[in-house]
């Protein structure tokens, strides 16, 4: 069995005294595990770091098997990521979602916009509107997609501001306001594409609008709990934005712990 892809390096463990077993994210064989002989010298530590991207050669004798793994670099992000606590949680944040798949599962959406990330890390926001846009998509290859298309209750597909906790349908303003207490609000970014985030507050909207979703499909029935890097990814964005703008972010932008 062989097979050659495109890779992001997820992470890495020892095996024995000089090899390790690289994870990677593969654009056409999914999330994917080889023994790499070797791999804890001092010429391939510097590229086996998460967030490189790699031209991986898999071998094995047969599909089931670890199998082998020779790599070779196609690009350098591990010290861009390292220097950046966005960037870093939210590679961190994208591997442990992609660890709630089958491994070997094909899912190149996901790779696409994993590489995506990591070329727009350096844009705190642009960062956050890509990971939230990673979870959205995470759910929909899990199997408990949202439908962010038009309103639940009349059909409209304008000024979607909600989304129903029990169906996971968009919901207009309108429709909305008498319930506005029990529903999940959603940004304008999360429907509109050519609109951006504008504030901390949006992008913890719809991150505490993705954790509900998780937490209800995901963790709890798996008896997870959330990544420790999620917390870590949108604290990193309020700090950034804190910092490039010279004031202290309020109450009302602070990103909000699980399960509130």
């Amino acid at each position: 069995m062989e097979w050659r892809d495109e890779g992001i390096i997820l992470g890495t463990r020892r095996h024995g005294e000089t090899s390790a077993i690289l994870e990677l994210m593969t654009r056409d064989h999914g999330r994917h595990l080889g023994l790499v002989r070797g791999g804890r010298s001092r010429r391939m530590q510097p590229l086996l770091q998460a967030g490189n991207r790699v031209d991986v050669i898999w071998r094995a004798r047969m599909d089931e098997h670890l199998g082998m793994m020779q790599v070779e670099p196609v690009s350098f992000s591990a010290a861009r990521l390292i220097e950046q606590p966005v960037a870093l949680y939210g590679l961190q944040l994208a591997a442990s979602h992609l660890r709630l798949l089958p491994e070997r599962d094909p899912h190149r959406n996901l790779f696409e916009i994993l590489a995506v990330i990591l070329e727009h890390c350096e844009d705190t926001m642009i960062a956050g509107e890509l990971l939230l846009r990673f979870e959205v998509l995470m759910l929909e290859e899990l199997g408990f997609g949202l439908d962010l298309k038009s309103c639940a209750a009349t059909g409209v597909a304008s000024d979607l501001t909600y989304v129903s906790p029990k169906s996971g349908r968009a919901v207009s303003r309108d429709a909305g306001a008498p319930w506005a207490d029990k529903l999940l609000v959603m940004p304008p970014f999360m429907v509109n594409s050519s609109v951006r985030a504008m504030s901390m507050a949006e992008i913890s909207d719809a991150f505490r609008l993705t954790s509900f979703f998780f937490m209800r499909h995901v963790w709890e029935p798996r008896a997870q709990k959330p990544p420790e890097a999620r917390d870590g990814f949108l604290n990193a964005i309020a700090r950034s934005l804190k910092n490039s703008e010279g004031h202290v972010v309020s109450a009302e932008e602070r990103p909000v712990p699980h399960g509130e």
